[in-house]
């Protein structure tokens, strides 16, 4: 079997989220937000109090670029880190009062974004790859998880 560049699915998957972020990335920048930011602050909304190891591991970034970045937002006044436990290393992340609002700004802009970005699927086809996708990423952060062990 031959194989083409144009149907090789690791390049299509890549190539697809490539372009989204490349966009997403221009809209954002006019309010202000690195990818980066944007990332930590969507991630947060679904995931708020996340201690910063779980959140490394879910973002995929070492702990000390992540704490480094979650530093500088914290300067900026976006999150605030919490030491909840008994162990005081421990910090529990959570979005600002000042940011909610500009949060939900954000995924509004987002939501339509995404509308968009996907309106050449109709309704089932979008259901479809979401479906395929998730399954997909269970089966690889399974497998990922089990190789770390």
């Amino acid at each position: 079997m031959t194989e083409n560049f144009e149907e090789n699915i690791g390049f299509l998957i890549n190539d697809v989220a490539r372009f989204l972020r490349v966009s997403y990335d221009r809209k954002m920048a006019t309010i202000g937000l690195t990818r980066s930011q944007w990332l930590v602050l969507s991630y947060l909304y679904f995931n708020e109090g996340i201690n910063q190891s779980e959140f490394a591991l879910i973002l995929d970034i070492e702990k000390a670029p992540l704490s480094r970045l979650l530093y500088r937002m914290e300067m900026k006044g976006f999150i605030n880190r919490k030491s909840e436990g008994e162990d005081r290393r421990i910090k529990n992340i959570y979005l600002s009062d000042s940011i909610k609002p500009f949060i939900i700004s954000m995924r509004d802009k987002a939501a339509i974004y995404r509308k968009e970005s996907f309106s050449i699927l109709d309704v089932k086809e979008q259901k479809n790859l979401r479906d395929l996708l998730q399954k997909l990423k269970k089966d690889l952060s399974t497998k990922a998880l089990d190789n770390i062990k």
